[in-house]
């Protein structure tokens, strides 16, 4: 087991795709791996904090200035923590904040800290992840150093057919355990 001890951070952003980012958790989990998750108040929309606790058996971050974290700079102590980390989904909206280096809530902030192996798993409709501000971004991060899994192609939420759903669990998990 590749990942067997490995700290992983899973960052949920907001997206109708959240729901997958709990099956990722139970993955890993059953890998071995140590799991913590970050969430944008706009994951927590479609998916709940006590369900990815429950899974990673962890606290969930949810805001770069919790009273209850007094004792550590959160963003830091997470990002030196994580072996390695997974936005899943990532939202053209979180691409777009890393690749302008925006940290302006606990995700965000996370990212820009993190000095370990970074995935991103993209989810989006396919006119967004088409646009040539998502490709710029995505290239902007890749030469940051990321590693970009292609959305897959298919049914979105809006009923439309394209790229943009966010890569299955299992596909994800195998990427991780080949970094």
């Amino acid at each position: 087991m590749v990942l067997k001890d490995k700290h992983v951070l899973v960052g949920v952003s907001g997206g109708i795709a959240a729901y997958k980012s709990a099956h990722l958790i139970r993955l890993l989990r059953k890998q071995g791996a140590e799991v913590r998750v970050v969430m944008t108040r706009a994951a927590q929309e479609f998916i709940t904090p006590l369900t990815l606790a429950a899974l990673s058996e962890h606290e969930v971050g949810l805001d770069l200035f919790d009273p209850a974290s007094h004792h550590e700079v959160r963003h830091i102590a997470w990002a030196d923590w994580a072996d390695m980390a997974v936005v899943a989904p990532a939202t053209a909206n979180v691409l777009a904040k890393a690749a302008a280096g925006i940290a302006d809530d606990l995700l965000t902030s996370i990212l820009l800290a993190l000095q370990c192996p970074l995935v991103y798993a993209p989810a989006m409709h396919h006119q967004m992840w088409n646009h040539p501000a998502t490709q710029r971004n995505l290239h902007t991060l890749r030469e940051f150093g990321a590693h970009v899994i292609p959305p897959d192609e298919g049914e979105l939420a809006s009923g439309d057919v394209g790229p943009g759903r966010m890569p299955e669990p299992e596909t994800i998990l195998a990427f991780l355990e080949d970094l």
